[in-house]
């Protein structure tokens, strides 16, 4: 399991369209209108801003409610764990460590793995180690000290990368658009 490919990578694909589409209907200017149009009339130029503004903040929403929707009722979080739960068993078993467990820190749900069980100092420290390179796993300790960010919120920052990049697309498409404009053959 990757774990950009597997959680990550479809947050931002969703980020990526909702943020085309939001800026799609955010950037371009009313119809027959130009920038010294805008710049003429005050109260198109604020109605533009707020038309503008409102897009770009339902569009955030929408991608931040994405991730959560991912997160949770689409079960993407109950496979991550499953999944790396069952990494950090393969592991220890690997390393003929069965005495010692691994457990993925819950109330929020981190990346953080928190061992337990008997092990002598040496083990201790190799084991960190050797855990921390269990794919999906951001930090490893014998505590529950240092938890981390928690999942849905790394969730919500790769929609919102998504988002912005869909916004630099959308943003691109209307350069172009308005170069295109001013050839009128």
């Amino acid at each position: 399991m990757n774990t950009f490919w597997d959680y990550f990578c479809p947050l931002l694909a969703v980020g990526l369209v909702i943020g085309l589409l939001s800026g799609l209907r955010a950037f371009p200017f009313p119809k027959g209108k130009s920038k010294e149009d805008m710049a003429g009339d005050p109260t198109l130029l604020a109605g533009y801003k707020r038309k503008r503004l409102t897009a770009l903040v339902i569009g955030a929403g929408v991608s931040i409610a994405a991730a959560a929707i991912w997160h949770g009722p689409l079960g993407a979080a109950d496979r991550f764990v499953a999944q790396v739960q069952s990494n950090i068993r393969l592991s220890l078993t690997s390393w003929e460590m069965p005495q010692v467990s691994g457990q993925l820190h819950h109330g929020p749900l981190t990346r953080h793995v928190r061992l337990s069980g008997q092990a002598d100092e040496f083990q201790r420290g190799q084991l960190v180690g050797i855990i921390n390179t269990v794919p999906g796993v951001r930090s490893v300790g014998w505590s529950d000290g240092g938890a981390g960010l928690p999942l849905i919120a790394e969730a919500a920052i790769a929609s919102l990368l998504g988002f912005l990049f869909g916004l630099l697309l959308a943003y691109l498409v209307e350069l172009h658009r308005r170069y295109n404009a001013q050839w009128n053959w």
